[in-house]
């Protein structure tokens, strides 16, 4: 029987069972499933449209699939079934949906025609009607010691019956292992794996779980439980190992946990484990060799410095124990001091011994062992140990002192003024001592301050009195409290034993001035403070501004006589507004005053505790708040909106009214989510005049045709109407960028007529003449006119730029207040010429005629000797272009040579000691939030979140809605505002908030990729150029889908070729000179980073030692911190820096590279001989300098030898840099100076101290070189020509560099471009992914194979491994220098075409980076379209196997980042676009049915509630 209305029957039926739905008048689809005559059952109830009832007229599809049901307004398209819902065997027969059942060999719920061979047992289908889960009942045993091997038997209920082998898989985290399965009548026996395959027990830990499954070879878990492998010998004490949940035993005398009595326990005594099944003689912890406590409880204080005798209560089975010799042991500061026991009865005795301790704490816990047998200690289950504690340190002062807790027996020594035990304490001549136990009463207290020092003769003041001795309890103050005679009564819940008194003091009873001193009397004795304390008459002289907006805000100066009297000051306006108070002094005091209701005045009063003082000469009024009206700048008769430019100080122009009351106006602009202020200047009550605020920004990237546009406002009081006027006032500020003005072409510009025109850029964009001035020397120069590329104004007279120049005044051009061009000199003078060309006309026709003949005869001279010069110069070139080409060939030769003998695998020169990897939310963060070291969604610490905690659940309820998600995007996509790095923020955000939901995030961008692609193919642009660029929020959520269903395919597969080819790439450029300046390389694959000269250099090894302080990482092993004479292959031609770094390589080699230390916190030091040493710098004063140019040192300059042994030494503990100090200061060396006389050098000889540091190593003018010079001019270049070879010789090297690298640029290609490598099978997600594009090809009609090609390219390779490849550093620890990243990015230059569809022709013209590797692309290429092909031909990921690989990802990185920060950052972008975001919502008609908007503005004000 129903209880609602039925209003439409439709009827179907599958595997015998008639299927009935029936929809209801509130809007309701019933499944109903008919299963006898008289008995039918409700499976499911779907509402379709709640509210309207179900027409009659449902109709099924022609394949039974969906069933079409109509409401009043609207038509539903309903499954008829979906199994995909229930991913357990429980869960499928539990919903009793009659299509359903499951699908034993393929572990998945499933209609019967979808399970494979469902016909040949009926325990491969399993309905809900008929059939029963396959359960694993028991295995035997449950959980097994992890050293050894056993066969388990596993009792199975409903097992299909299979021609297969079974097999058992053993899973865990780290991997799975595979043993055979043998079938039993009732279910199988398997063997454990091998124990050494097994994993390692984590460190604190005694056991693991793995998955126990039965499967077939190829098939899914048929069934699975868990399964626990243990390890005893984890144990390290008796009573942790017999409480185990594991059955282990205690071995007494061999002193070990064991699995294996009979095997390890021979003739010992044995004290079994509480999970030992079976009877024992003794059993659990209560039979462990134990120490206890004494009377003195599990913590034994003793003083610092005394001797005490330590006993504990032991409990001790086994005669042989009691034989043995005991020890006592004390951990102290990690000193470990061992002392002979003796045991009597039941009691261990150690021997007296006198406790202390270095560090200045107060105490000190010692831990306490008993040791017998040698080494064995007696099992410390209460944590027995010693706190030894000094009561000097605990207490300062005689009160302090005798408040310590009774139990440290701690008193007053007077003799020392110190705080000590008794026994500490000096006696006196008569044999007391001067010691006071904590029931005696200190006879010194002392005040030391006080405050306030005045208050009202009112009273009611609150005085707070420091010092010491004060008492030690309440009682000892409560009635002894005077001050100036008057008694003060203390508050309990303010006093601070013995340190700090808080008390009330009344009224002297008389309005009179009066003072005395505070006493403070404590029993007999009596503490005096040593100043005044004054009853006086505060009083208010004067106030100003008397007016202020009624917003509030305004800052009132308060002038008069003891404002600062009392210990609770008010302020009001008319009783009942407050003023708060800012600050306060003897006669000054501000305070801030609060909004009003209206246009009122009043008088201003303040409250100094008990009194009141008023000012009633005149009152404070509230006034209208001000209104801005416009906001303007720049050139006249354009669009009155406020600009400015980076550098500030543009004149802004602000009219409006009020703005006279107003005291300290400010404009405000909004840049990159940071907030720039600037001054205003208030003119009249109308006018202001404001300054554009300085913007850090970079100018070059601002477009002075298209201005950036931020929003503005100002901050006037507390006035919220003139704040953010953007939005008020439908305009935006304008950022243009800094107006350029350009030098005189000539150095010196002559003053020829009556302006001067200076050219430039972008003049006039934001400023006007006003916001210009123009210097010349000290006269200004009136601006005439002001255009966008010229600015002309009138010079002053000569005599008013008063110049000390011979050459004339400079010429300077102010914009604004900061930004300065220099623009060149003005003379004022004539240019030299000739005035008076009529002078002596016929002499200089003479002269110039015997000058002519003079130049005929010189020319007959010259041609003569020029003719045989010539041949001369002929035969000099002939000579060059032979040794030229003598160079060249040989030149040749080395690459030949070179590309020949390199050709070697460097595997073995690679590291042997694993990769490094990044952890997840590292690599995570890397590629999601580029350059940002601690982002904010890695911040736990965040207080002020936890009040927006509930709007924070609600909009993250908000964000898990996809209708909602999906509008959000594109609205935010929709505004032309939204940037393209806001896309990217927005987008990884919402990865990370999405980061423990991968099956809803995929579903999401599944979505937006499919609307990409309509989109695209709807729109203009070519249909290849989809993903190309990350254009939208669908394309960077695409790269951190990657990003995060990758890693373990990285690490388990791909990581180890791109880690391989890095160091690869790294070793083979470190074989030759790199240079340290330019970063150039004599190998290389990139021919801008190629030395293109002849470098002689000389390998060397060289052996380095070091020193260094322990480096805490992961491999404890591998943690050198004193090593030596490691070799190192450095060269001759190497800096001092890039010695040190191949030594840190070559002996941290298996260490992270953000756990090693750094080159620049070490110094390299050069021992030779006993004595001998030098320490060695890139540059110092032996650096050889040739006119502008400084070479940097290398092992060459310093006459280094092979073999020779260099240190590592830490700068801070170097004791050399004294004497460099001294050296400086006094020019000489006080140390005994290296015999270097076997080293023939034109180096100086250096100091024991090592060479002289250079202060100024960059003088002006100084160019530092390596081995390369780089000019700036082409004349410079041509000096040095002479003896170089052609630079294009060199490119040869890229080829040798190339070939010896080729293996590793062919392993990297093929792991990534493989279906199945190394291993590792395919990624789900790539599968799925290229899935849907091809699905998405067919569903829009295209058939051109390329672009689905240039689809899947752009979604994977080129989106993801690209940036990978390029930054390694993105997926290891590593460091990446520039040579190597320019390598780098060939390889993935190449990678990126071997992707490509298109054939580029190259030619002789063609960068060197594609003509290196033209032959292998073709083949490249090959690799990718089988790759695509293979991935195509695989069979479909069901959505049940992607949506488990799924739901484990999202298990196994759920707290790797703070989705809260991350909701509350996408949270920002909903307020900052809420209008829009807002209209969408409301228009959207499934945003309606939820009432999105509504929760939308919930979200908001919660957030501003809290």
């Amino acid at each position: 029987m129903f209880n609602i209305r039925l209003t439409a029957v439709a009827a179907t039926s599958t595997s015998g069972y008639t299927v009935v739905f029936i929809g209801t008048a509130n809007g309701y689809l019933k499944k109903v499933v008919v299963e006898s005559a008289d008995t039918a059952n409700e499976y499911a109830n779907i509402p379709i449209k709640v509210g309207s009832l179900i027409n009659p007229d449902m109709h099924f599809d022609t394949h039974n699939l969906y069933i079409y049901v109509m409401s009043r307004n609207e038509v539903a398209k309903v499954k008829v079934y979906d199994c995909t819902d229930y991913t357990t065997c429980a869960g499928c027969l539990g919903a009793r949906d009659p299509y359903c059942g499951w699908c034993s060999l393929e572990n998945k719920c499933s209609p019967r025609s979808n399970c494979q061979d469902n016909a040949n047992d009926p325990l491969y289908w399993i309905s809900y009607k008929t059939g029963k889960c396959t359960t694993i009942t028991s295995v035997v045993p449950h959980q097994l010691q992890r050293t050894t091997a056993r066969t388990l038997e596993l009792i199975i209920d409903h097992l299909p019956q299979l021609k297969e082998n079974l097999i058992c898989a053993f899973t865990t985290e780290e991997k799975a292992l595979f043993t055979n399965a043998t079938k039993k009548r009732n279910g199988v026996n398997c063997t454990t794996p091998r124990t050494d395959m097994l994993p390692q027990i984590e460190q604190g830990k005694h056991h693991f779980t793995a998955k126990l499954s039965v499967r077939t070879k190829d098939g899914p878990d048929l069934v699975s439980t868990d399964f626990t492998f243990f390890d005893c010998s984890t144990h390290s004490s008796c009573t942790r190992c017999v409480s185990s949940e594991f059955p282990c035993d205690w071995c007494v005398e061999a002193h070990r946990c064991t699995h294996d009595t009979a095997e390890n326990c021979r003739n010992d005594i044995l004290v079994t484990g509480v999970s030992r099944i079976g009877p024992s003689y003794r059993s659990g912890p209560g039979f462990c060799p134990t120490i206890n406590a004494t009377g003195e409880g599990s913590e034994m204080l003793v003083a610092a410095g005394t001797s005490k005798s330590i006993k504990v209560k032991v409990h001790i089975i086994g005669q042989f124990i009691v034989q043995t010799r005991f020890v006592c042991q004390f951990n102290i500061e990690g000193r470990v001091t061992s002392l002979n026991a003796q045991l009597l009865g039941d009691t261990i005795y150690c021997d007296n011994m006198e406790f202390q301790y270095t560090s200045r704490s107060p105490n000190l816990t010692a831990t306490f062992a008993v040791i017998w047998g040698g080494s064995k200690p007696l099992d410390n289950p209460h944590d027995i140990h010693v706190v030894i504690y000094r009561c000097r340190d605990m207490a300062d002062s005689c009160g302090m002192c005798l408040a310590l807790a009774e139990k440290y027996n701690c008193g007053w020594c007077s003799s020392t003024i110190t705080c000590e035990v008794e026994e500490q304490c000096n006696k006196n001549n008569e044999g007391k001592t001067d010691w006071l136990n904590r029931m005696e009463t200190c006879p010194n207290p002392e005040i030391h301050s006080f405050y306030p020092q005045t208050g009202p003769w009112e009273g009611g003041t609150n005085i707070t009195i420091r010092g010491i001795n004060l008492g030690k309890n309440f009682t000892d103050i409560y009635s002894g409290i005077r001050i100036a005679g008057i008694s003060c009564m203390p508050f309990q819940q303010y006093y601070i034993h013995t340190k700090e008194i808080v008390c009330n003091v009344d009224s002297p009873g008389v309005q009179l001035y009066r003072n005395g001193r505070i006493v403070v009397q404590i029993g007999d004795y009596r503490g005096e403070s040593k100043e005044d304390y004054e009853f006086v008459d505060p009083k208010i002289t004067n106030f100003t501004p008397q007016y202020g907006p009624v917003s509030g805000g305004t800052h009132v100066r308060i002038i008069g006589k003891y404002l600062n009297a009392g210990s609770r000051i008010q302020a009001f306006v008319n009783d009942h507004l407050p003023c708060e108070i800012l600050s306060v002094d003897v006669t000054q005091a501000v305070c801030r005053t609060a909004p009003s209701p209206g246009i009122i005045e009043g008088r201003l009063k303040m409250l100094f505790d008990n009194g009141q003082r008023e000012f009633d000469e005149y009152n404070f009024k509230y006034v209208l708040d001000p209104i801005i009206e416009q906001v303007f700048s720049g050139p006249r008769g354009q669009l009155k909106v406020p600009r400015g430019i980076p550098a500030g100080g543009i004149e802004i122009s602000v009219t409006g009214t009020q703005f006279n009351y107003i005291q300290s106006p400010k404009m405000y602009v909004w840049h990159k989510n940071k907030i720039y202020y600037s001054q205003c200047k208030v003119e009249s009550a109308t006018n202001m005049i404001c300054y554009s605020p300085v913007i850090d920004t970079d100018n070059d990237v601002l477009d002075a045709e298209n201005p950036e546009l931020l929003e503005y406002g100002f901050l006037m009081d507390n006035v919220l109407q003139v704040q953010n006027l953007s939005s008020k006032h439908k305009n935006n500020f304008e950022l243009y960028p800094n107006p350029i003005y350009y030098n005189f072409e000539e150095h010196i510009k002559y003053y020829k007529s009556e302006y001067l025109t200076i050219n430039g850029r972008n003049l006039d964009r934001a400023c006007k003449e006003t916001d210009v001035v123009v210097r010349i020397g000290k006269g200004i120069c009136n601006i005439t006119s002001l255009s966008r590329q010229q600015l002309t104004c009138r010079p002053p007279l000569e005599s008013a730029t008063e110049s000390n120049n011979e050459s004339g005044p400079e010429v300077i051009v102010h914009v604004g207040q900061s930004l300065e061009y220099r623009i060149g000199i003005l003379s004022y003078a004539s240019p030299n010429m000739m005035h008076d060309l009529s002078k002596n006309v016929l002499l200089f026709i003479g002269g110039g005629t015997v000058v002519i003949v003079m130049i005929f005869v010189a020319l007959l001279v010259a041609y003569k000797k020029k003719t045989s010069e010539s041949n001369r110069v002929l035969r000099n070139m002939q000579e060059q272009m032979d040794i030229l080409e003598l160079r060249v060939a040989a030149e040749c030769k080395e690459a030949f040579a070179e590309l020949q003998t390199e050709m070697t695998d460097l595997t073995g020169d690679l590291t042997s000691g694993g990769i490094p990897f990044l952890d997840y939310r590292t690599y995570a963060m890397k590629i999601l939030f580029p350059n940002h070291e601690d982002h904010i969604v890695l911040q736990w610490e965040r207080p002020e979140l936890l009040r927006k905690e509930k709007g924070l659940r609600l909009f993250g309820q908000l964000i898990m809605n996809k209708n909602f998600l999906l509008l959000f995007i594109r609205t935010l996509e929709s505004n032309r505002y939204f940037s393209m790095r806001e896309r990217v923020n927005v987008a990884s955000l919402i990865m990370v908030t999405l980061q423990s939901k991968l099956e809803y995030c995929t579903d999401i961008l599944k979505t937006l990729l499919g609307d990409l692609i309509e989109k695209c193919i709807e729109g203009k642009s070519h249909p290849k150029l989809l993903l190309r660029r990350t254009e939208s929020v669908a394309e960077k959520m695409l790269s951190a889908w990657f990003t995060f269903l990758l890693y373990k395919f990285l690490k388990e597969c791909a990581g180890e070729p791109l880690y391989m080819l890095f160091r690869a790439v790294k070793g083979q450029v470190d074989k030759g000179p790199v240079d340290a300046c330019t970063h150039e390389a004599r190998y290389s694959l990139s021919e801008e980073k190629l030395i293109r000269q002849l470098i002689d250099f000389r390998p060397m090894t060289v052996y380095a030692s070091i020193i260094q302080q322990p480096i805490f990482c992961n491999s404890i092993d591998m943690m050198p911190t004193h090593t030596e004479n490691v070799p190192v292959k450095v060269l001759d031609c190497d800096t001092i820096g890039q010695v040190k770094e191949k030594c840190l390589d070559t002996i941290y080699r298996n260490i992270p590279w953000s756990q090693r230390p750094r080159k620049d916190d070490l110094d390299l030091e050069w021992r030779t001989g006993a004595s001998g040493r030098v320490i060695l710098y890139d540059e110092d004063t032996t650096s050889k300098t040739e006119c502008e140019w400084k070479k940097i040192n290398t092992l060459q300059h310093y006459n280094v030898p092979d073999s020779a042994g260099l240190s590592l030494v830490p700068k801070q503990s170097s004791n050399y840099n004294f004497s460099i100090l001294s050296d400086r200061n006094e020019k000489c060396h006080k140390y005994e100076t290296l015999n270097l006389s076997k080293y023939t050098s034109s180096s100086p000889t250096f100091s024991r101290a090592g060479s002289p540091l250079n202060n100024d190593l960059h003088e002006d003018g100084v160019k530092c070189w390596h081995l390369v010079k780089h000019h700036d001019s082409d004349i410079q270049k041509e000096g040095e020509r002479v003896n170089k070879l052609v630079s294009e010789i060199y490119l040869t090297r890229l080829l040798a560099t190339k070939g010896t690298l080729q293996k590793f640029v062919d392993d990297l290609f093929e792991t990534i471009f493989s279906t199945a490598h190394r291993g590792s099978a395919l990624p789900l997600a790539i599968k799925y992914m290229f899935d849907f594009l091809d699905d998405q090809a067919i569903l829009h009609g295209i058939t051109d194979h390329e672009v689905v090609h240039t689809w899947k390219s752009n979604s994977l390779p080129l989106r993801f491994w690209v940036n990978l490849i390029k930054n390694p550093n993105f997926v290891f620890d590593i460091h990446k220098s520039n040579i190597v990243d320019s390598c780098l990015s060939v390889v993935a230059q190449t990678f990126m075409d071997s992707c490509s569809t298109s054939d580029h022709r190259l030619g002789k013209d063609s960068p060197s980076s594609k003509l290196l590797y033209a032959k292998d692309i073709p083949e490249y290429r090959k690799w990718v379209e089988r790759y695509y092909r293979d991935i195509r031909e695989m069979p479909s990921i069901s959505d049940q196997d992607m949506n488990a690989m799924l739901a484990e990802e999202s298990r196994l990185h759920t707290t790797e980042f703070n989705t809260n920060c991350a909701l509350h950052e996408l949270y920002t972008y909903a307020v900052k676009y809420n209008e829009q975001l807002t209209v969408t919502l409301e228009e959207d008609e499934f945003s309606q049915k939820q009432r999105l908007a509504f929760k939308l503005e919930q979200v908001h004000n919660m957030m501003s509630v809290e």
